[in-house]
């Protein structure tokens, strides 16, 4: 039991290496490379639209929000007048980027997980497995119920465990892995839902859970990068511009890596699947036995010339 178990594990290793390299590779496609802007253009104009109508509101909100608390108050006033004006100036920025980026990779992981990964899965398709059977195991409509539904228990795991992210081990664990979980969810459904029916789809989910759960907190840590140029553009006030619409294009890019890496290894994952279920399903043809009516001396070996 434990030679075939060794040998999953070691096909399922090789396999997820294999796909990572493969969506590096495809990573630089210019076909991918365009792709990736087209999001960038739709999340710049919502920021855009959101700073300038909303920018100054959530500013006063934030302040008034800290002016309520009692310990930030004796802070401040620990800090000094001129101290304090200048923290309450960085802070209430920070805290509205803070409270925004969430929002910002949920419509990017929204948008490319809808728009983006269906293609990079057909261009993956196409460049690998262009024999693979499609079997439309689900539709727009299911994908979106799924998304959504998926992104509604990520924003309620998000919101429940925010008190606990004061505690500096769990900052580091609970984001990636409800990230991840968002990931590998959204980005898997899509991967497979052109080609594999529903109960490949399902059996394949469900074998590789834990693996594809790993792909997807390696893309969330991966999705913390942007973060830094994002929180940056408050202590570069004249490179905000820039940072902020590098940082979107960024997150866009890590998803739709994303979407190419779960492609490689979800697709690859049901051709192995059908190959053993055509495998399993083809009888091994076995020699007919010697019938008993045959001679012995039939059997017997030439004597030599």
């Amino acid at each position: 039991m434990r030679a075939p178990a060794a040998h999953g594990m070691l096909a399922r290793m090789n396999l997820l290496l294999s796909s990572f390299w493969r969506a590096v590779g495809q990573c630089l496609l210019p076909r991918v490379i365009v792709l990736s802007l087209l999001p960038l253009v739709l999340l710049t104009l919502l920021a855009g639209l959101g700073t300038y109508f909303y920018w100054n509101a959530a500013i006063g909100a934030v302040h008034g929000w800290l002016d309520s608390w009692g310990w930030v108050n004796a802070a401040l006033a620990w800090l000094g007048s001129a101290q304090s004006a200048t923290f309450k100036e960085v802070l209430a920025p920070l805290v509205v980027l803070l409270l925004a980026t969430p929002l910002l990779v949920i419509v990017c992981l929204l948008v490319v997980g809808l728009i983006l990964t269906p293609i990079m899965s057909r261009l993956v398709a196409r460049r690998r497995f262009p024999h693979l059977e499609r079997k439309h195991g689900a539709t727009l409509a299911g994908s979106l119920t799924w998304a959504t539904w998926s992104t509604l228990i990520a924003v309620v795991a998000l919101a429940v465990s925010l008190p606990l992210w004061f505690v500096p081990p769990l900052l580091l664990i609970l984001p990636p892995l409800i990230w991840g979980w968002l990931t590998y969810r959204v980005m898997s459904y899509d991967a497979l839902a052109e080609h594999a029916s529903k109960d490949e789809r399902v059996e394949i989910m469900r074998e590789h859970r834990y693996w594809l759960l790993g792909m997807g907190v390696v893309c969330g840590l991966l999705g913390t990068a942007p973060a830094v140029l994002w929180a940056s553009g408050i202590l570069f006030a004249l490179a905000f511009v820039v940072l902020i619409p590098l940082a979107m294009w960024l997150y866009t890019l890590v998803f739709a890596f994303s979407g190419l890496w779960f492609a490689n290894y979800t697709l690859g994952a049901l051709e192995a699947r059908r190959l053993r279920a055509y495998q399993a399903a083809t009888p091994t043809p076995i020699p007919p036995p010697a019938s008993s009516d045959t001679p012995a001396a039939a059997h017997a070996p030439l004597p030599p010339p």
